[in-house]
């Protein structure tokens, strides 16, 4: 008697990830995932209950995979200024084709109530960080705010802008703190 077959959830979410970036986030449904993964639709179903869990899994996959590139980054006694420094050197790093699936998948997530908690709790963490009542904090704020909306303008394709001019764009940014 052979043993019961298990879903490999890092498997599915690559291929729903390649599915995102290849096709864009209106491409992601439960039957171009499965097909993508070599599941049943029923076995993703059962592995992620609906499209919206489906994207908050992906979501928090990619929320902590930036989270832990950033602790590695930065030494455990990092500052407010330290943390933003490395949160938008990371986020200007990130290539356009991450940066578009991370936005299209964002705003999936954000039509359902109950995950737009989720990331709402993870901006809280990080612009909970900033002293309003200090100059550092405030420019660290300034940074934070601008590096992401240049991460939107240009992910959800409202600014073209070239490799060269997104690198000189976050060097400016990393200078305002």
């Amino acid at each position: 008697m052979g043993r019961p077959r298990t879903i490999d959830r890092e498997k599915v979410l690559d291929a729903a990830e390649v599915i995102v970036r290849r096709d864009g986030a209106t491409a992601l449904t439960f039957e171009a995932v499965a097909k993508a993964a070599g599941i049943t639709k029923g076995g993703l179903q059962y592995c992620f209950g609906s499209k919206d869990d489906l994207v908050a899994a992906m979501i928090e996959r990619w929320m902590t995979a930036f989270d832990a590139e950033l602790a590695r980054a930065l030494p455990p006694e990092a500052g407010t200024l330290e943390h933003t420094r490395g949160y938008v050197a990371a986020l200007g790093r990130l290539d356009e084709a991450t940066q578009t699936k991370m936005a299209g998948m964002l705003v999936t997530l954000l039509q359902s109530p109950e995950h737009l908690h989720r990331v709402r709790a993870w901006y809280a963490e990080w612009t909970g960080r900033f002293d309003p009542a200090s100059e550092a904090g405030r420019r660290a704020q300034v940074a934070f705010f601008a590096a992401e909306g240049a991460f939107f303008l240009r992910s959800l394709g409202l600014v073209e802008m070239d490799g060269a001019a997104w690198h000189r764009l976050f060097a400016d940014i990393l200078a305002l703190p």
